[in-house]
């Protein structure tokens, strides 16, 4: 095989292993999801927030970034959290347009009670990769988030 063909299979390998990797988190979140009664968006929301706040709330606009998501879906699902009690959305004292949304205890309890199993689900998962190992895998993954942004803009716009 030449270098070229060696190259193009390790590319198809590595796209086809990152579908099966999302798939089989998608999977994941639908039943984290699910034992708390809430859809897999609303938990990829409640998980946003839960790493994101630093104890004042965080932004709707910063938990949209985190997921690459539209800012008006984020504002959707937790109007709907918050009357489930699993959000607190509250104005920003530093400027009243913005809200700041944090977990309630209520949410608070239920990440808790999950987190015994998250961490042994997260253990399988990385299971064979020591600290220094996905410490590796990580910054070649935020370098190809990185590529695979700029990439897209370049086909969206034609340069491609």
């Amino acid at each position: 095989m030449q270098v070229k063909e060696q190259l193009d299979r390790a590319v198809n390998d590595f796209i086809w292993n990152i579908v099966e990797v999302h798939s089989q988190l998608e999977e994941i979140h639908k039943s984290w999801a699910q034992l708390l009664g809430i859809t897999q968006a609303q938990w990829l929301i409640l998980m946003a927030i839960d790493e994101l706040d630093e104890g004042n709330g965080v932004s709707g606009t910063a938990v949209a970034n985190k997921l690459r998501i539209h800012p008006a879906f984020v504002t959707n699902q937790t109007k709907r959290l918050e009357t489930m009690e699993l959000l607190s959305r509250v104005t920003s004292p530093e400027d009243a347009r913005y809200l700041r949304i944090s977990l309630t205890p209520k949410a608070q309890a239920e990440v808790r009670k999950l987190s015994i199993k998250r961490q042994s689900l997260n253990s399988t998962m990385l299971e064979g990769l020591d600290e220094e190992a996905l410490h590796y895998v990580n910054k070649r993954l935020v370098l190809i988030a990185r590529n695979s942004r700029l990439a897209s803009q370049k086909l969206s716009i034609g340069i491609l």
